[in-house]
């Protein structure tokens, strides 16, 4: 009878290898077929039913616990800072009128001209100082810079 729960363990375990190989995003059903792979092997050696199934649950948890962190940093892309990231925040002035009626205005940052629109939608004349507030493909949008008066 053992032989027959290996079996299923078996085909478990390849069911769940098949997943893992047809599933875009991996690591999603090996840490089972570690599982299913100690079940197989307890009931060849004559294991219990109950044991195999404890073992199947206890090493695809602890399989999942254990290295799923150590997955997640490898697996997942690290965040690259790039120069759109420095522009947000910074300052500078309207080289064109911004006005989000027409579509039209840009503003210097950094040394570089960008195509412009308005974060509160108003119109900024040229020589206007502004701080970018966010990029969205090639336009930044800014608002306009409070001066305060040093008494």
């Amino acid at each position: 009878m053992n032989w027959i729960y290996a079996t299923v363990w078996v085909v478990l375990m390849v069911v769940f290898l098949i997943v893992e190989a047809a599933c875009p995003i991996h690591l999603v059903s090996v840490w089972f077929a570690a599982g299913a792979l100690v079940a197989a092997v307890v009931s060849l050696l004559g294991g219990a039913l109950w044991l195999q199934i404890l073992l199947f649950g206890v090493v695809s948890v602890a399989m999942l616990l254990a290295l799923w962190p150590l997955v997640k940093k490898f697996l997942n892309p690290r965040h690259t800072a790039t120069n759109v990231d420095s522009v947000i925040g910074s300052q500078g002035y309207v080289t064109a009128t911004v006005d989000n009626m027409t579509a039209a205005g840009q503003v210097k940052l950094g040394g570089m001209v960008w195509s412009a629109r308005s974060t509160t939608g108003e119109t900024l004349p040229e020589g206007t100082l502004i701080k970018a507030d966010r990029v969205e493909g090639v336009k930044v949008f800014v608002s306009v810079v409070e001066i305060t008066a040093k008494s």
